[in-house]
């Protein structure tokens, strides 16, 4: 991130911005001395972000596990992790903390055990290798190594730095592939594997009971201390939301399924995706928004909550800063997000992803989702505002509204 990028974050009319601090840049192997530089350029990130009047939220690890650890006994595969994580956790509090208040562990935890667990698939990458494709014993090291971080800032940290912490779920709204009996349930055991396989620990100290009947021995024990230590260990849960996805029965155990489809005996297609196989990215389904909310609120409480990513993927060869559906797109959420507050959601704030286009996780280069075009044809990566941007920066300006018989109901920062 350059500097000036701050000063976009400015002119769009941000109040607060998201970021992710790299463990390998500060901590290179994971454990030991910490690098100056990297210590130093979030330093200068977070106050000068402070300096204009921008809060940061802070994400502790975004995919991006230092290989030292992953090489020596599998990351996440491990409980090992769990120590070195809080470890890790405890420097960013201490170097960081007196100006950072809103904290989040991990990000997407529900699906970073599938990603981890594809990478230990192949023994090339590491010295470890798993003896299947759960992804159930990273899933339960993830849950732990979050408690455990949590754990020591409420003991050590909260009461004099006064933040809050929790920790973001990629969530879909599922709707049945038909209206068969079969689909309805392949729907319901979506969310059990997706979403609640994550919530119901974090809220009742254990996994869901359809899950632990259909996995069985594959799926960890919850300890009594392990249970202690997960129920209740997040001040507000963060949301990355984008589309909806049919959820469709399909006994079949083929090789192509992941080991959670197989165990729902369920494959998911994607909106307006005529390949159930490939997974078309983000169409226009604010209703879902909604839907994804009100789930929350009925099974779980109605937790506080952040929509920490939300937006629009394009395809970079076709686009650039003539983005319309992505206008459209933002509109559409923001005005569904209204009304679950007007419905009674605790929404906290709601962040589009992303401020400028990068270097998607899934999509690389081919799509983009920034509010700024980035040329990343030209040596000095210019940026450029899109069409997105003049109308997301009018809104938060409010030199436009969306729905002017909720603006005084508006209970919610748009950042």
């Amino acid at each position: 991130m350059k500097n000036e990028d701050v000063q976009l974050m400015v002119n769009t009319g941000l109040d607060a911005y998201r970021l992710s601090i790299s463990w390998s840049r500060l901590i290179p192997n994971g454990r030991g001395p910490i690098n100056p530089k990297g210590l130093e350029y979030y330093n200068n990130l977070i106050n000068e972000l402070i300096s204009n009047g921008i809060q940061p939220h802070v994400t502790l690890l975004h995919q991006d596990l230092p290989f030292a650890l992953e090489d020596e006994y599998g990351g996440f595969s491990s409980p090992r992790i769990v120590e070195d994580f809080t470890t890790y956790a405890n420097i960013c509090y201490r170097e960081f903390g007196d100006r950072v208040q809103y904290w989040t562990t991990i990000n997407e935890g529900n699906i970073f055990g599938f990603i981890l667990n594809t990478l230990w698939k192949e023994p090339s990458k590491s010295n470890v290798t798993l003896e299947n494709d759960d992804p159930y014993l990273p899933g339960h090291h993830v849950l732990l190594a979050h408690a455990s971080a949590v754990k020591l800032y409420k003991n050590y940290y909260q009461a004099k730095q006064h933040g809050s912490i929790g920790i973001s779920l990629y969530t879909y709204y599922f709707v049945p592939f038909s209206n068969s009996a079969e689909d309805q349930l392949a729907t319901q055991r979506s969310y059990t594997f997706f979403i609640d396989w994550f919530m119901h620990p974090l809220i009742y100290g254990d996994y869901p009971k359809v899950m632990k009947r259909i996995v069985g021995p594959r799926l960890p024990i919850v300890t009594k201390s392990d249970s202690e230590l997960l129920k209740g260990s997040f001040d507000f849960i963060g949301l990355n939301y984008y589309t909806s996805v049919m959820a469709k029965y399909d006994p079949s155990h083929l090789e192509t399924k992941t080991t959670s489809e197989r165990d729902m005996n369920t494959i998911w297609i994607y909106a307006n995706d005529s390949d159930p196989r490939k997974k078309e990215p983000f169409a226009n389904t604010p209703w879902a928004l909604q839907g994804v909310l009100e789930h929350f609120k009925q099974l779980y409480n109605n937790p506080p909550l952040f929509i920490y990513e939300n937006g629009q993927s394009t395809n970079c060869s076709t686009t650039s800063v003539d983005d319309y559906s992505r206008v459209e797109y933002l509109r559409d959420h923001i005005y569904s997000l209204l009304e679950s507050l007007r419905n009674g959601s605790n929404v906290k704030g709601y962040f589009t992803w992303s401020l400028l286009d990068v270097f998607e996780f899934i999509f690389g280069y081919e799509r983009s989702l920034g509010l700024y075009y980035v040329n990343f044809s030209d040596v000095n990566l210019g940026r450029y505002p899109k069409q997105s941007q003049k109308w997301y920066s009018s809104f938060l300006t409010r030199s436009i509204t969306i729905a002017p018989e909720l603006a005084s109901q508006q209970e919610v920062h748009v950042i």
